[in-house]
């Protein structure tokens, strides 16, 4: 397979429901669940991609656009950006869909690096 096509099988997209136990007290979904949920598909998106290990380094330019309301659906939509000797960038669309109307809207992007390691932790080669 090439390296295009592993491109577009890693492509991961994923949904949540929010709840009021993931909100603040304006009744939007806090800050740090939003980043949870982005590194999870970030892993997934990775892991599809290497098919290895690999584990997060850093998150960057997380932009938060619009506040996520409670009982809003949210589509996390994780796409392969590029693609190092050991590391993966994943960037990160979020988007609130409301649960009773059509209305969808992006809510915030972001990106991850994940780097392909070995049992001891080590890194290895993505590719």
């Amino acid at each position: 397979m090439s390296i295009d096509e592993r491109i577009a099988a890693a492509r991961t997209r994923t949904f949540k429901t929010v709840f009021p136990g993931e909100t603040n007290h304006y009744d939007t979904l806090f800050g740090g669940v939003a980043l949870l949920w982005m590194d999870e598909v970030a892993f997934m998106a990775a892991t599809r991609f290497a098919r290895k290990k690999v584990v997060t380094v850093s998150s960057d330019k997380v932009n938060f656009k619009t506040p996520i309301p409670v009982g809003s659906l949210v589509e996390l939509d994780a796409q392969i950006g590029k693609v190092g000797r050991t590391s993966i960038e994943v960037i990160i669309d979020v988007y609130i869909e409301d649960m009773f109307s059509d209305k969808r809207q992006l809510a915030l992007t972001g990106s991850f690096v994940l780097v392909a390691v070995d049992e001891r932790k080590n890194k290895v080669e993505v590719l």
